[in-house]
């Protein structure tokens, strides 16, 4: 999308964030650390009502965007109305995915299971990479020129240690064994992010990837060792350092994570 940026009709002297997938878990809880850092920030959320649910449970300047990644539409009319309000767009966290397709009640294990690319079925596959790889790439190169018209833009991807290749490559490694659909759907986010943030580097705007470890979220059925506080925190230490860090980068609040 070759959008102009126009004058705004909601000045701020926030800097402006967008968060995709943010109307709960990690999404929303990183929008409430931006929105106490100073940020104007924007809830993505494929159901508008819940996004709105979610941005009054926050003290600040947070309100709710519609955004279906998957639909071209529905990011076309984000970018727009970004554009129309603000003119900018100073943070992009793409945060939005899925680690599984079916009945919400299936137990963790056979979630597993049913995402081994011996047994995913192609169409789940396609839905998949739909939503955690080809949604962070349409999303991306549509709010493009926004993030070139905010001196100090950059962009924090919410990647997965479960993604890693040289990780799994290791057969002590425990996480080997459930190596399947989500896992490989977030290696190839990382190879996006990588790719996003080589060619931009020239332009100054930072591109890095954050694993927010094990968290309790519904992406994992409520079965991670984490809390949402401590998920969100590492994307939003990245997401504040703004340009003066590096790009390229994949870490966790661990440090380096393998590629």
């Amino acid at each position: 999308m070759n959008t102009e940026t126009t004058t705004p009709s909601t000045p701020t002297s926030h800097p402006v964030a967008l968060i995709s997938g943010a109307n709960r878990g990690i999404g929303l809880q990183v929008a409430k650390d931006l929105t106490a850092a100073g940020f104007t920030v924007l809830l993505g959320s494929r159901d508008e009502e819940s996004g709105r649910r979610a941005a009054a449970e926050i003290d600040g300047h947070a309100t709710a965007l519609q955004l279906d990644v998957t639909d071209e539409d529905s990011i076309s009319a984000a970018a727009e109305h970004i554009n129309a309000e603000y003119g900018r767009l100073d943070l992009l966290v793409n945060n939005a995915g899925v680690s599984f397709l079916g009945d919400r009640s299936t137990p963790l294990p056979e979630r597993a299971r049913s995402g081994l690319v011996t047994n995913a079925p192609l169409e789940t596959v396609r839905d998949m990479y739909e939503i955690n790889v080809f949604g962070v790439i349409a999303l991306t190169q549509a709010l493009l020129p926004l993030l070139r018209a905010a001196p100090g833009a950059r962009m924090v991807n919410v990647g997965s240690g479960g993604g890693s290749l040289a990780a799994n490559a290791d057969p002590e490694n425990p996480h080997r064994q459930m190596f399947g659909l989500y896992s490989v759907t977030k290696t190839a986010l990382h190879a996006v992010s990588l790719a996003f943030a080589t060619a931009l580097d020239s332009e100054g705007i930072p591109v890095n990837t954050v694993d927010p470890g094990m968290t309790s979220t519904a992406l994992n059925a409520f079965q991670g060792t984490k809390t949402v506080e401590q998920g969100a925190a590492h994307i939003v230490t990245v997401a504040l350092r703004g340009t003066e860090g590096p790009t390229g980068t994949f870490t966790s609040d661990e440090g380096t994570v393998p590629w």
